[in-house]
């Protein structure tokens, strides 16, 4: 429905696509010339960008589809576990947190989030879920323990992956983007493009700063590379110097 939206995973040789189809949901092709590696799986794409992990020992790629959350085999593809977790539209797009041996999803559209649990033999189980993050498609970060998102209604949230419990939870952000650099939380109003530097701190909301962006909707995550931060809406696109 929202055509090739995830980000591709490069990974050495080897570039990690999740075109998501019933013939294969995750591809690996040879960055060099696209020549097909492997394919695993069957399901749709949820659109977001996979990451590469070892849990519990096992390297692997962790995709958000359209129906769920699992592992491939990052040597052959093979699926090495899996849970369902659909939502409307069949819309998954927040990347993955992984966090040791759990796996960290959010979504939009009233679904919430949930954190996931791997065992020694690749079963897997939802330790908890709730409604306290439901990201429509901009990921969280996790930072010195503690999870850092925006989701739906618009509220900026401090959330303990341990047990799902909220720290803090500040309101007017819409479906704005985070990124973490030094400390500091980089969020965006999606609704106004305001840019807001805001503690890495879980005993509450403490704002450090804020200046106008570029304004209108700015749905796009903040990039931070170089000192430099960037940010872009849906006509204009600026650097700033974080220096």
């Amino acid at each position: 429905t929202w055509y090739y939206a995830m980000s591709p995973l490069i990974d050495g040789y080897k570039i990690i696509l999740v075109p998501g189809s019933q013939d294969g949901c995750v591809f690996a092709l040879d960055i060099a010339n696209g020549n097909y590696i492997w394919k695993g799986g069957n399901d749709g794409a949820g659109y977001s960008t996979p990451v590469k992990a070892t849990i519990q020992g096992k390297t692997q790629y962790v995709v958000f589809s359209s129906s769920g959350v699992g592992g491939y085999d990052a040597a052959d593809g093979t699926p090495l576990w899996f849970v369902q977790w659909k939502t409307e539209y069949d819309v998954n797009a927040a990347q993955p947190i992984v966090i040791d041996n759990s796996v960290f999803i959010t979504s939009g559209y009233g679904k919430g989030c949930a954190l996931i649990d791997i065992a020694e033999d690749m079963s897997a189980k939802v330790r908890w879920s709730s409604k306290a993050i439901q990201a429509h498609f901009n990921s969280s970060v996790y930072v010195n323990g503690y999870i850092y998102g925006i989701g739906d209604p618009g509220n900026l949230v401090c959330l303990n992956p341990k047990d799902g419990s909220v720290a803090w939870s500040k309101d007017g952000f819409e479906k704005g983007g985070v990124v973490s650099v030094d400390g500091v939380i980089i969020a965006q109003d999606g609704a106004n493009g305001n840019v807001v530097c805001v503690a890495c701190d879980s005993s509450g909301y403490k704002e450090l700063g804020r200046f106008a962006g570029l304004g209108g909707q700015s749905w796009t995550a903040p990039i931070v590379a170089d000192s430099k931060l960037i940010i872009r809406n849906k006509t204009l696109i600026a650097c700033y110097d974080l220096k």
